[in-house]
């Protein structure tokens, strides 16, 4: 499903160059659950937004379902993205003046999906969200606001999802939570990719990799 070959990605900050990634190559397919882990700054985050079509490569190639999403012109790369792929960010991104309901069905904006609305009743129920069906985020907890985003970056029915930290700020029950739905989307064919320095998450993968300093040291 996803492709990662020789990946490099270099920033410049003022006179001073940091390569994020260096040659980085992995891959997840169908039914895998793969964990990216590292410490701060190895390039975890930089390969997720690459992986997902937001930031492109300096060099290497990147096929999502046999597609390198970065020779898509930009609308064309959103549509291809709100079709395959599902995010679940690290500060969650969620909309402070939309309802749980609604945070979620934002996602079918970007896509046309039918029975958007009872797939969303659907996913609340599964992610011990009905009762906050009409809260806005600021009245959930953490847990409830990643539980939130995870059901918003599935209601598409990606075939990926690519998660940041899911479970960094839980606490252990919400952290099973929102592992035990992304293992569901897993055995029911989907691939996920997270990346995280939380063992609790894993724990959960069919295969870890390791990033330091932007390269792949364990795989």
């Amino acid at each position: 499903m996803l492709r990662i070959s020789g990946v490099s990605k270099e920033f410049r900050r003022g006179e001073r160059a940091v390569r994020a990634l260096d040659g980085v190559s992995l891959s997840v397919d169908p039914g895998e659950f793969v964990v990216v882990c590292g410490p701060s700054g190895s390039g975890k985050t930089t390969l997720l937004l690459s992986a997902g079509g937001l930031l492109a490569p300096d060099a290497g190639c990147i096929r999502i379902d046999g597609r390198n999403p970065y020779t898509l012109n930009p609308e064309p790369r959103a549509d291809f993205r709100a079709e395959n792929l599902g995010f679940v960010f690290q500060r969650f991104h969620l909309i402070p003046y939309l309802s749980v309901a609604e945070n979620i069905l934002s996602a079918a904006l970007a896509r046309a999906q039918p029975g958007a609305r009872d797939y969303a009743v659907q996913l609340m129920g599964r992610l011990g969200l009905s009762e906050r069906a009409d809260h806005t985020p600021g009245e959930l907890s953490v847990g409830e606001r990643q539980r939130t985003a995870l059901a918003r970056a599935m209601l598409n029915r990606p075939r990926l999802i690519l998660a940041d930290e899911p479970t960094g700020n839980l606490d252990d029950a919400n952290a099973a939570g929102v592992l035990s739905a992304l293992g569901e989307f897993v055995e029911a064919g989907g691939a996920v990719l997270v990346v995280t320095h939380d063992p609790k998450s894993a724990a959960h993968a069919h295969r870890t990799v390791r990033l330091e300093r932007g390269r792949v040291v364990q795989a």
